[in-house]
């Protein structure tokens, strides 16, 4: 797609020439940085750096920094810019003297905007302003800025506000990132969330692996997967839906604790609590079970959020979510009859379904009763919870990878985490008899073979390894994107996700169904 230049545009390709003619390098290779901008305002110390009336500074503060010009004033023979680096922004002055004869009235007046990419170095001070800023004593532009950064538009029906239209934001993150520093802020605090879940893990020993994204069989999870070729080998591929059932083959082989973050890939619709590629983080513990889970859970997570926000406590809209252990458990059946008055157990496709219609939900007998009860939770009961709550012991149907309930005849040893209205993570008591895993893998079989295209297939691979011997152990997968969500306070997965799939710009190609299905 071509584009038609603004004048604003043709002006800076205009002075990237005049640069050039001058025999100035718009995009040098490099700038000895020894400075950012938060740790000069830090360090700075007046009694040390602060020159007097009369006399230098005792200890002059040298500092090289780089960054974007946010603002310029040319006043004269001086001028003053705001220059925002990573962590943060600093005033910097410029005096004509100061620099090569001709660069100040050259680049700085003529040739230099907003948004350009400059090294300065000098030294910091406070002027009489009472402001701490850099005086330049060297000056180099180091990328040359061909597109202005977003600003507030008027247009015919009122004020647009790119920086603020969240489709703008999510398609050009780069440009958001820029001019809304806070949600810097909110990748720094999701890596840093990922950081301090991976290091409670390794601290128990358990071993971080790589699984495969292409897989020839699918499964672990019930979802419509993105479809490959492999040409050299002329077969159908699949991008994986979860990682599950290659991290329990690990088990087999002797792992006692292995985990995964990874993407998974699942082709679905968007919403603001789904994005096609989504992170998630698989844990499976040998040994062990859903209950030793649920404990593991509520510990990993209050120590998750103690550890960004000094607190068990997090803000998510208007509500707090408190972490702080214990959390409520409800099975799931109890959970449908507290919230609906509803007893679903032990009926059939059919009852569950005109429950289902007079509750004022889209439901018929075909979709069976396991997808019946999910959409009598999913819209009835979830919405209502807010605070942790592990929502446990499903019926079969929902769980063809889970244990049988040593206790509840079919029902799973199962539980979701549900906070602040959605599910965060989902774990098993694992099944590891290879025979029920067959009938289970079967039952899926008819399902699809009844349309259903989230079922799962049959893995001979997979049922081949448990048959070798695969011991109990408990499952976990977390949904990251989610979790940062609860974290930093986001109401929608595309704030924390850097690059969200959106549907194809207008005039780009693209297909029909990709544009139904966009942002």
């Amino acid at each position: 797609m071509s584009e038609t230049l603004n004048d604003q545009q043709k002006r800076r390709r205009e002075e990237l020439h005049a640069l050039r003619e001058a025999g100035i390098d718009p995009y040098p290779y490099a700038w000895d940085v020894t400075h950012e901008t938060k740790h000069i305002l830090g360090a700075f110390d007046d009694n040390l750096h602060q020159p007097g009336e009369d006399r230098p500074p005792r200890d002059q503060f040298n500092v090289s920094i780089a960054g974007r010009v946010l603002s310029l004033r040319v006043m004269g023979k001086a001028a003053f810019l705001d220059i925002q680096d990573a962590i943060g922004s600093i005033q910097v002055y410029v005096r004509r003297d100061d620099l090569p004869d001709g660069y100040y009235r050259d680049v700085i007046r003529r040739l230099l905007d907003i948004g350009d990419i400059v090294g300065i170095r000098g030294f910091a001070f406070r002027t009489r302003m009472g402001e701490i800023s850099v005086h330049a004593e060297a000056f180099q532009l180091l990328a040359k800025s061909l597109r202005p950064l977003p600003v507030v538009k008027e247009t015919e029906e009122g004020v647009h506000n790119e920086v603020t239209n969240k489709e703008f934001r999510y398609r050009q993150r780069y440009a958001d990132l820029v001019v809304n520093p806070d949600v810097r802020d909110v990748f720094r605090q999701r890596a840093r969330m990922i950081s301090i879940l991976r290091r409670f893990l390794d601290d128990r020993g358990y071993v971080e692996v790589e699984t495969p994204v292409l897989q020839p069989v699918y499964g672990g999870a019930s979802a419509r997967p993105f479809t490959t070729h492999h040409n050299a080998l002329d077969m159908t591929l699949y991008l994986r839906i979860a990682d599950e059932l290659y991290l329990k083959r690990l088990l087999v082989g002797g792992f006692t604790g292995v985990y995964e973050i990874s993407k998974d890939f699942r082709n679905e619709g968007l919403s603001r609590f789904h994005n096609p590629e989504f992170t998630m983080m698989e844990l499976y513990v040998s040994y062990k079970d859903y209950q030793w889970m649920m404990d593991l859970v509520e510990e990993m997570i209050e120590h998750i959020a103690i550890a960004l926000h000094g607190s068990p406590y997090v803000q998510a809209g208007e509500h707090t979510i408190s972490f702080r252990r214990p959390w409520k458990r409800l099975p799931l059946f109890e959970a449908i009859e507290e919230y609906t008055g509803q007893q679903l157990r032990d009926k059939s496709a059919g009852e569950i379904a005109g429950i289902a219609r007079r509750l004022g939900l889209e439901a018929d007998d075909s979709m069976g009763t396991g997808k019946l009860i999910d959409l009598v939770f999913g819209e009835k009961v979830e919405p209502n919870l807010i605070q942790p709550t592990f929502v446990t012991d499903y019926p079969i149907a929902l769980s063809p990878l889970a244990k049988r309930h040593r206790s509840e005849d079919g029902l799973v040893e199962r539980f979701e985490l549900i906070c602040n209205a959605k599910e965060i993570c989902n774990a098993f008591s694992e099944l590891n008899d290879p025979i029920d895993q067959r009938e289970r893998f079967e039952d899926q079989a008819r399902l699809r073979a009844g349309g259903d295209e989230e079922a799962m297939q049959i893995d001979e691979d997979y049922l081949r390894a448990m048959e070798y011997g695969m011991p109990p152990a408990a499952g976990l997968g977390v949904g990251m994107d989610r979790l940062a969500m609860l974290m930093t306070g986001q109401d929608s997965i595309r704030d924390v996700i850097l690059f969200p799939l959106l549907r194809p710009e207008s005039g780009q190609d693209g297909n029909e169904a990709a544009k139904e299905a966009g942002a």
